[in-house]
């Protein structure tokens, strides 16, 4: 059991307890920032004499050979190591004798891992990033090519009003730009350094925090030392702001399984994105819009379990907290792995443009607009909602829509109608004349794609 501690102690940890509190298992995935910060250290102290400049590029060498062998999979990371750093720490040693031993000079494991966990998440902010981004994109295309294809508008999944596929999508295009401001808000609140605070009290040697988080990308070293291992308030925002993307995702999921019924049959979803059933040669399910949604309550659960671990937590550093990992990981692969799914899906995903212009005249989602007519012409409101209530009872019971009725049925009800009211409730009419900001008009929602093409550039 290779671990880096063990004076203090005269027998060796039973090998159950060991394999309890070892993280090698999942914490290996952060190699790469181990290493990383590890030479950044290395540099610094070096630059405060606290190394010989001949002792650093020792180091410095045996750390690159180390990253490069694990990436081309000549050396392994095995169980036999406590954690990654005892990975790093002992196969260094193992390679450059003596020196190697100086790499943890001024270092505790509790900022370093810190750190560790600092750079991961702040990569997994900028990736998770650029794929909301790549959403967005396709969101944009298609709504572009959609300004003028009618659906209904719900409201309590009734048929409420005429809106245009393009209104629609922008819903959701409002929503993953607002994941994205989130995000970033996160990355330029997490990027500080702290590495330098050992293990929780600072140190002794005249370490230069400023320069290492220069080296590493940081906008400077962490206040408090105390905070510096102590801190994962960026990793529960990053968990929080997962958790988000994920109710999104679900939600359009959710209208893309309604979409996708036989019911609807507002969509159609390509083969690459659908699975059949073992027993019924007709079904296409919507598998991976179920799976997304189904993996959202995955993501909540890491956010909780953090949580809950860090509620009850005293400063500085506990061992709870290496309790911030396996879940953080699975939430991170998740929501990343989900976001590049649905793009593909919607991206390839064909709408069924005249069903949905159908099914928003079917409807009645012109009922309102009837209303507007007679006031528009003189009849109170309540009277006028009343008459239009009436033909639409009327409607229904012949299996019409609202713009089937002839002018006599119409003036059955009221004599106030006339041959106008057929393009004052066309659907073209009811969509086109809603030009308020936000509205899904065609001159609206283009003023409103002008400003997301120009968000997208930037």
């Amino acid at each position: 059991m290779a671990q880096l501690w063990g004076g203090r102690f005269t027998k060796e940890t039973d090998r159950l307890v060991y394999r309890f509190n070892a993280s090698i298992a999942f914490d290996q995935r952060l190699y790469r920032e181990d290493i990383e910060g590890s030479m950044a250290h290395v540099r610094m102290l070096a630059k405060q004499n606290i190394l010989t400049e001949a002792e650093r590029d020792q180091i410095l060498q045996g750390l690159e050979g180390i990253l490069k062998d694990v990436e081309e999979g000549t050396l392994g990371i095995t169980d036999q190591y406590e954690d990654i750093h005892s990975f790093v720490e002992a196969s260094l040693i193992e390679r450059i004798g003596e020196a190697g031993k100086k790499l943890h000079t001024g270092r505790s494991r509790n900022d370093q891992v810190a750190l560790d966990m600092r750079l991961y998440t702040r990569k997994e902010v900028l990736e998770t990033d650029a794929l909301l981004k790549k959403l967005l994109e396709v969101l944009l295309r298609i709504m572009e090519e959609n300004t003028e294809t009618i659906m209904p508008g719900f409201t309590h999944l009734q048929k409420a009003q005429p809106i245009t596929l393009a209104h629609h999508l922008g819903a959701y295009f409002e929503m993953f730009r607002r994941d994205r401001s989130r995000l970033a808000d996160l990355h330029e609140r997490m990027n500080v350094c702290p590495l330098g605070a050992g293990a929780l009290a600072g140190t002794t040697y005249p370490l230069d925090r400023e320069y290492t988080a220069e080296l590493l990308g940081f906008d400077g070293p962490m206040s408090n030392s105390m905070d510096a291992v102590s801190d994962r308030d960026y990793l529960v925002e990053y968990l929080s702001a997962a958790s988000t993307i994920m109710m999104h995702l679900s939600r359009f999921c959710e209208e893309i399984i309604l979409w996708n019924s036989n019911e609807y049959r507002f969509v159609e979803i390509d083969d690459a994105y659908s699975t059949g059933s073992s027993i019924m040669p007709q079904k296409k399910n919507p598998d991976i819009a179920e799976l997304v949604r189904g993996k959202t309550g995955r993501v909540y659960g890491a956010l909780i379990s953090l949580l809950t671990t860090l509620k009850g937590l005293p400063l500085a550093y506990n061992k709870d907290m290496q309790e911030d990992k396996e879940q953080a990981f699975d939430a991170i692969d998740t929501v990343k792995g989900c976001i590049t799914l649905f793009t593909g899906m919607l991206d390839t995903m064909v709408f069924q443009k005249e069903r949905m212009n159908d099914s928003a005249r079917h409807g009645f989602t012109n009922a309102t607009d009837a209303a507007d007519y007679l006031v528009n012409r003189g009849v109170p409101f309540r009277d006028a909602h009343g008459i239009v209530g009436k033909l639409v009872l009327y409607a229904i019971d012949r299996n019409k829509a609202l713009d089937d009725l002839s002018l006599e049925e119409y003036r059955a009800v009221s004599p106030v109608f006339e041959a106008d009211i057929y393009e004052a409730i066309s659907m073209e009419t009811c969509v086109n004349k809603r030009l308020t900001a936000g509205a899904p008009g065609k001159e609206a929602m283009e003023k409103a794609i002008v400003v997301y093409r120009e968000y997208l550039r930037t």
